[in-house]
């Protein structure tokens, strides 16, 4: 069996089904969507889940808790790990009335993969990587793997709304993820976690 790892861009997907005004998709089972991605003969060894913790907005003041509930209901998935980036702050104003505001910009998630992705592959735990993200800083470790490592396989899962010409020269195969992948791999609205408490799916993700 071919050993396959997964690593999900989680802002890249959210943003994509976002786009595609697929927000009732947000609540997605990581581990299961990865198993669905896979083809005859391979096997799920791990998943590589990439964030950042977001901000507290006061447009939208309830963003962290939704965040943490999703990050909860991932904790109850065997094989998956969260790598976190984080968001920097930046001033911005406007040029026409002098009002300036904050907004924040996310940082380290491709060097994050680029890490994890590289150190695998020279670990020699995965045969296949699938890494959904359209981000096409990843052309240039994936194309390193490539060189140094020719047996192994990585291939690109465009969320909606995504793609990307040069990871698709670059990859050894790419393809869209498909509304009926992303509803097939929901988790129940309701997760328990270890503790025997729930992880809820937000209302307005449903």
């Amino acid at each position: 069996m071919q050993r396959v790892i997964a690593y999900i861009d989680g802002f890249n997907l959210y943003y994509g089904l976002r786009a595609a005004g697929w927000r009732r998709y947000y609540w997605l089972d990581l581990r299961r969507l990865a198993e669905n991605l896979l083809r005859p003969g391979q096997t799920l060894a791990a998943v590589r889940y990439f964030s950042a913790r977001v901000q507290r907005e006061p447009a939208d003041p309830d963003k962290p808790s939704r965040q943490q509930a999703y990050l909860d209901a991932l904790g109850t998935l065997p094989d998956l790990r969260v790598h976190y980036g984080y968001f920097l702050p930046k001033r911005r104003s406007c040029a026409a009335c002098g009002a300036q505001w904050t907004t924040y910009e996310e940082k380290m998630t491709d060097v994050n993969i680029a890490v994890e992705l590289l150190g695998d592959a020279q670990d020699d735990v995965f045969d296949t990587a699938i890494i959904v993200s359209a981000d096409s800083d990843l052309a240039g470790p994936m194309r390193k793997i490539r060189q140094r490592h020719p047996r192994k396989t990585v291939v690109i899962a465009f969320p909606p709304k995504r793609r990307s010409f040069r990871l698709m020269e670059d990859a050894s195969a790419t393809f869209p993820i498909g509304r009926k992948t992303l509803s097939d791999s929901q988790f129940p609205d309701s997760v328990v976690k270890a503790d025997g408490h729930a992880a809820i799916r937000p209302a307005s993700w449903r």
